[in-house]
C-alpha cells in the first residue's frame, strides 16, 4: 500500500512535508470590516467612531480568544457610547463582513488527495462562527484545526502553534503554515513551522507548488 510519503515522493514533491496549516480569515474566508462598515454609513466621523469601538479598541480581537460575547460588548459600546446605536447595529450585523470564497474547498481538496494532512490555525471567535456558519462550509474536508477561542490563545502567541502541534502529534519542521499576516508569520517561524504569506490565492498556490516541488 502506498503510503502519503510514497505519493508526495512519486509526485516529486518534498516527504518532509506532510502537513498545510491555513489560517481562515483572508486566506480562505474573506473578511473586510471597512468595506462593512462603509456600506452602512458614508459618514467618516461614524465610520470611525464604529470601527474604533469594535476593532481598533482590540475588543475584536478579545472575542477572538473566547472572552465572555455581552461583557465585551458593554465593553466596545462604553467606549463611544454617543455612538451607541450604530455600533450595535454593525455588530449585530457582523456576519456581513465575511464572505465564501471560491477555491477553499478545491484548494483543500486537492492538497489532501496528493497525501497531505490539511488543518486551519485560525483567530476567530463563537460569536463570528454563529453570524456567517455558511462561509465556513469547507471544515468537513479538513482534517481538524484549532480555533483560537477554543483555545483562549490568539496568533502570535507560541503557545497556539506549540497547542495544533501537541494535538495533531505534528513536526513543526514538516509543516507548512499560511496566514495573511506577518506578525502570525514570524512568531511561526520562530516556533519552527515553514511558512507562507498570503498574498492572494493564485500567487499563494504557486508558492506552495514551488516551496513542495
Amino acid at each position: 500500500m502506498r503510503t502519503p510519503v510514497t505519493l508526495l515522493a512519486e509526485e516529486g514533491l518534498d516527504p518532509m512535508i506532510n502537513t498545510i496549516i491555513f489560517d481562515i480569515g483572508n486566506v480562505l474566508v474573506d473578511y473586510d470590516h471597512i468595506s462593512y462598515v462603509r456600506s452602512l454609513w458614508e459618514d467618516d466621523q461614524i465610520m470611525e467612531k464604529v470601527i474604533g469601538a469594535i476593532w481598533d479598541s482590540g475588543y475584536w480581537g478579545e472575542l477572538d480568544r473566547g472572552e465572555d460575547t455581552e461583557r465585551i460588548f458593554s465593553l466596545m459600546l462604553a467606549s463611544a457610547p454617543e455612538y451607541a446605536e450604530e455600533i450595535r447595529l454593525a455588530f449585530e450585523n457582523v456576519g456581513q463582513c465575511l464572505h465564501r470564497t471560491e477555491h477553499a474547498i478545491p484548494w483543500i481538496t486537492k492538497l489532501k488527495k496528493r497525501g497531505f494532512k490539511v488543518l486551519y490555525l485560525s483567530n476567530y471567535s463563537e460569536y463570528a462562527m454563529q453570524a456567517n456558519p455558511s462561509v465556513l462550509d469547507f471544515l468537513p474536508y479538513m482534517d481538524g484545526g484549532v480555533f483560537s477561542c477554543h483555545a483562549h490563545m490568539v496568533k502570535p502567541d507560541p503557545g497556539i502553534y506549540r497547542k495544533i502541534c501537541d494535538d495533531y502529534r505534528l513536526t513543526p519542521e514538516k509543516c507548512v503554515f499560511i496566514d495573511d499576516n506577518y506578525d502570525n508569520i514570524r512568531a511561526a517561524e520562530k516556533f519552527g513551522l515553514k511558512t507562507i504569506l498570503f498574498t492572494g490565492y493564485p500567487e499563494t498556490k504557486e508558492k506552495l507548488e514551488l516551496f513542495l516541488a
